[in-house]
């Protein structure tokens, strides 16, 4: 018999996360946990469940900064005036996960907190230069996507904190999210690619083919300030084909993801000028 917890309040659910620990498996939207579950790889004792915790699906714009609840469900960032209007490469993400049914439930918190290797948002949230919100009864603090994720399904997040909402900072000028699906329309990617452009510099990050989102900034900066053309595009793209060690799993072995990446890559930089890839 499963133990139910629903606290009603943060500070209640703060608690009884230090109370429990490792003990309590946190319930968000449930979709990816619920697989787990099913398929036998988890047997939790006790679910924490955050569906009552008041203020958690918020979206909002803080001093120019985006502001994404943990409890926020995929479908209302993908139809979220604010994120469309100011962060437009994220509706667009979040857009292409699995099926409407799917991104009625799935929340910004259990993606991030999975740590799923073959999932959409994390890839364009690591090159938005996102951070998450852990919060316990120690305090709060704020990481990187890729602090955030250690590998397959291995987070940093602490067994007394929760992940509470996500942080966006302003968005470029040039965004470009690119998914390549190698089974179905409403699949997981095979390869993920976000590509986005900042005075700074190019910043291209690929989801979906390690334990982790990967990024080269050698690789980007051989695009300097300017964006790239089909020539330099293609040897970017190369770059990272080689420099990254995909998995092989269900959706392409190694090889395959390898020739994807070059080419994902080749037409996400190529799109971000608005050119033909």
């Amino acid at each position: 018999m499963v133990a139910w917890l629903a606290p009603e309040s943060l500070e209640e659910a703060l608690d009884l996360r230090a109370e429990r620990g490792a003990e309590a498996t946190v319930l968000a939207g449930g979709t990816f946990l619920a697989i787990l579950m099913n398929q036998g790889f988890l047997a939790p004792e006790t679910l924490l469940s955050l569906g009552r915790v008041p203020g958690l699906d918020r979206i909002e714009v803080v001093d120019g900064e985006l502001r994404l609840g943990a409890m926020a469900t995929h479908r209302a960032v993908e139809r979220s005036r604010v994120v469309q209007g100011g962060w437009p490469v994220l509706a667009r993400a979040f857009s292409l996960v699995a099926s409407s049914r799917v991104r009625n439930q799935a929340t910004v918190g259990g993606v991030m907190a999975d740590a799923d290797y073959a999932s959409d948002p994390p890839a364009v949230l690591a090159a938005l230069d996102a951070r998450v919100v852990l919060r316990s009864p120690r305090g709060e603090r704020t990481v990187a996507v890729g602090q955030l994720i250690q590998g397959y399904y291995q987070t940093c997040i602490a067994e007394d904190e929760l992940l509470v909402g996500v942080r966006v900072p302003p968005a470029p000028a040039r965004a470009v999210y690119r998914k390549f699906r190698s089974r179905s329309s409403e699949d997981r990617p095979c390869v993920a690619v976000a590509a986005v452009r900042r005075p700074a510099g190019l910043r291209v990050v690929v989801g979906a083919v390690a334990e982790r989102p990967q990024e080269l900034p050698d690789a980007c900066a051989l695009a300097d300030s300017s964006l790239p053309d089909f020539e330099l595009a293609a040897e970017i793209g190369r770059r990272y084909a080689e420099g990254i060690e995909p998995m092989s799993d269900s959706r392409g072995s190694a090889g395959y993801r390898r020739r994807v990446i070059a080419v994902e890559v080749r037409r996400a930089l190529l799109e971000l000028d608005g050119r033909a890839a």
